[in-house]
């Protein structure tokens, strides 16, 4: 097939139309098969634009019969009856962004008409519970077989309510009144596919469903969303050298830039590393590499999460924690974490099998510039254009060149003119007190660049304000706001801050930096080096 002819499926979620009108198709046929297998009820939860809605699709053409469109896939060497079930599929995605209870209700109805075409409703059927459970009976009852339940997004008009005390338990009372049938309509279900992005323990999918599978952190289904490293390298290989030729680059190279992009998720201990399906598709397709899994912006709903929690967003790079401490239900979140993993914006990194703990890491250049794009306004008051716009580009060339008199004067000259968001003032009479809100700062600025950033690293001396690593050198910095560059650079020294980092072959330059609080900007910085000793105030 010439790459010409190839056809990307960026927002098709449809099995049907992806296959009949010969758009690419990475098969997960078989691990598809297999779940179907695992129990009655499943839950799968997947971050959005994750392929969910397409796998729904495709199990509602499973379960119709619908071989012909399987043809040539991994599953008809595992399938031998093709039985053809009643499919009731319903997409709570479209009830979203409603007034109140009472129209949640109505949009559910509304959506589950097409449904009554083909399975009937009687007149007492007043709610989306009983419509449901109506709906599985007469199917099964007018085929004599069971019927095969597919619900899309479960939980999407809950996450727009997440923090309000008034809304949030009346729109959970409509779900849980929906989801209720599921339960007692047991004997008449072959299969039940529940998605979603998080997990609310109080509905009754969760609570009275014993048998529900949760196998979101499932070694054998890890992949059955997304584009695994071996699917990209083999399926998709025209499509990299396509790439490759527009930006006139070699294969390799190109493969290594989309890897660094959109690659880094894992759903598992043992999960391979899986790329964005939505970002790589919409990569090729518009035959440029760029940050698309955010067109649509930072979900409100985690950003309330985050305030709420006033979540240390300088940890994101490297997070230790048990499975139970970010696969929990929303109801018993003590932190942002679990929302932070379920939405995508944290990923697995490594598993340790002896104490069961996971590390957690934000998994690619994507998610890191468009999370601190969301994040930038809200903990520092600045703007993402304000830092990418020259300043990102002479900050970067000069930090590159280890020229770090030029790098510092670059930052404190953006520093000091930058336009604040507005109604960011009254937070900078207090923050300009406090050291963190220069690390928070820094941290974002270098995220923003793509540059390796951590704060509050532990050594033995105790723990180092900012390190930065560059291809060539480490940087070491201490940040005072009470105090002054030099008295910074002494408990770099005396602390030995900078041990740590002699042994990697990088020159290793210390950094003390005093922040003025009344311009908000660097004051004074000195610099020495293990080489070579330079200091300017």
């Amino acid at each position: 097939m010439e790459i010409a002819e190839r056809r990307y499926p960026v927002g098709i979620q449809t099995f049907e139309r992806l296959r009949k009108e010969g758009y690419i198709y990475i098969d997960k046929s078989d691990l598809m098969w297999m779940m179907t297998r695992e129990s009655p009820y499943v839950f799968l939860s997947r971050p959005r634009r994750f392929g969910k809605s397409l796998l729904s699709s495709t199990l509602h053409s499973y379960f119709d019969g619908r071989k012909d469109l399987f043809e040539g896939l991994k599953i008809m060497s595992l399938e031998k009856e093709w039985k053809q079930y009643p499919v009731i599929h319903l997409d709570v995605s479209t009830a979203k962004n409603q007034r109140d209870a009472e129209e949640l209700q109505d949009t559910l109805l509304y959506n589950m008409k097409p449904l009554t075409a083909l399975f009937g409703r009687e007149e007492d059927e007043t709610t989306p519970g009983k419509l449901l459970t109506g709906m599985i009976r007469r199917a099964y009852e007018k085929t004599g077989k069971q019927v095969a339940v597919i619900i899309d997004e479960y939980d999407a008009p809950l996450l727009e309510v997440l923090h309000e005390d008034e809304r949030l338990p009346e729109y959970r009372r409509v779900m849980q009144e929906l989801y209720m049938p599921l339960k007692a309509c047991e004997p008449m279900i072959r299969f039940c596919f529940i998605t979603g992005i998080t997990k609310f323990s109080q509905l009754s999918i969760f609570s009275t469903i014993n048998n529900l599978t949760n196998v979101s952190l499932d070694d054998k289904y890890a992949a059955i969303c997304g584009i695994t490293e071996q699917e990209f390298a083999t399926d998709m290989a025209p499509d990299i050298a396509m790439l490759a030729k527009e930006y006139e680059c070699t294969p390799e190279e190109m493969h290594a830039k989309l890897k660094q992009q959109y690659d880094g998720y894992r759903f598992a201990g043992k999960s391979p590393d899986i790329y964005n399906p939505f970002s790589l598709l919409k990569c090729f397709n518009q035959r440029r590499v760029d940050n698309y899994w955010f067109e649509s912006g930072t979900p409100t709903f985690l950003i309330r999460q985050m305030q709420y929690f006033r979540t240390d967003i300088t940890t994101m790079e490297h997070i230790e924690a048990v499975a139970s401490a970010f696969d929990r239900p929303t109801e018993a979140m003590e932190n942002a974490l679990p929302l932070l993993y379920q939405s995508g914006y944290l990923t697995v990194k490594a598993y340790d099998r002896e104490t069961n703990s996971y590390i957690l890491s934000i998994p690619n250049n994507e998610v890191r510039v468009g999370f601190i794009e969301g994040l930038l306004p809200v903990y520092s008051g600045l703007l993402g254009s304000d830092i990418q716009v020259g300043f990102a580009m002479k900050f970067w060339r000069a930090l590159k060149r280890g020229d770090l008199d030029l790098a510092m004067q670059e930052m404190k000259a953006f520093l000091a003119g930058i336009p604040y968001v507005e109604g960011f003032q009254k937070k900078l009479e207090s923050a300009r007190n406090y050291e963190g809100f220069y690390e928070y700062t820094f941290w974002l600025i270098f995220n923003m660049l793509n540059v390796y950033a951590r704060t509050q690293v532990k050594c033995a001396g105790g723990r180092i304000d900012f390190v930065v690593k560059m291809p060539d050198a480490t940087y070491v910095f201490e940040l005072k706001v009470n105090g002054t560059a030099c008295e910074a650079l002494d408990q770099i020294n005396s602390k030995g801050y900078y041990l740590p980092y002699l042994t990697d072959g990088r020159q290793v330059v210390k950094v003390g930096v005093q922040f003025d609080r009344d311009t908000m900007t660097i004051g004074e910085y000195c610099v020495e080096s293990c080489s070579t000793n330079h200091s300017e105030s």
